[in-house]
């Protein structure tokens, strides 16, 4: 048994959940729509509101794995068309920042030239100072392009400099220490 498959997964109140025979799911909320075509072997169950996932059989390794893979994308579908998902990056160093220019972010990163990110369709993205906010109703997609953003100039050891996510802890390095002249005399 999957511990985390068979848990139910409650339905809000302004979500509808629709199934159709090719096993595509389509989740609709007041943040938007997401639509999944999950695997033959999961079945899903509507019952007062709550989903119940299964599989046609428990006993194998495969099915028991996509349970709760299936239960968990089916979750995060519910949950970011009812509230959405965000991620937050910061930028640390001395002249680096970033501006948003219609669905683009301009970058100054110590590089010799400006870097610009495209934006795709279903994400939004905001600067305000040195906190850039990536959000959507996708998780998946939402943390991809977080991570992406990061990639572009990650933080490094000795003094911080990069971008890095809010709640993200950098170990910092000691630099090289100069030698005192007391042990010479």
């Amino acid at each position: 048994m999957s511990k985390i498959g068979k848990t139910p997964i409650q339905i809000p109140p302004g979500v509808e959940f629709k199934i159709d025979e090719a096993n595509q799911v389509a989740i609709k909320g007041p943040k938007g729509e997401l639509t999944r075509k999950f695997d033959r072997s999961v079945s899903f169950e509507l019952k007062d509101n709550k989903v119940n996932v299964s599989v046609k059989n428990p006993d194998n390794k495969m099915q028991r794995a996509l349970w709760g893979l299936s239960r968990s994308l089916l979750n995060n579908m519910v949950i970011g068309s009812n509230q959405g998902y965000e991620k937050k990056l910061e930028i640390n160093g001395v002249g680096y920042r970033a501006a948003l220019q219609g669905k683009s972010l301009n970058f100054n990163l110590g590089f010799s030239h400006p870097v610009v990110f495209e934006v795709p369709e279903g994400i939004e993205a905001k600067v305000e100072k040195n906190v850039i906010t990536i959000s959507g109703i996708d998780k998946q997609l939402v943390g991809e392009i977080a991570a992406q953003i990061r990639h572009l100039k990650p933080p490094e050891p000795y003094k911080g400099k990069g971008i890095r996510y809010i709640d993200e802890v950098v170990r910092r390095k000691a630099g090289k220490v100069a030698k005192t002249t007391e042990g010479a005399k």
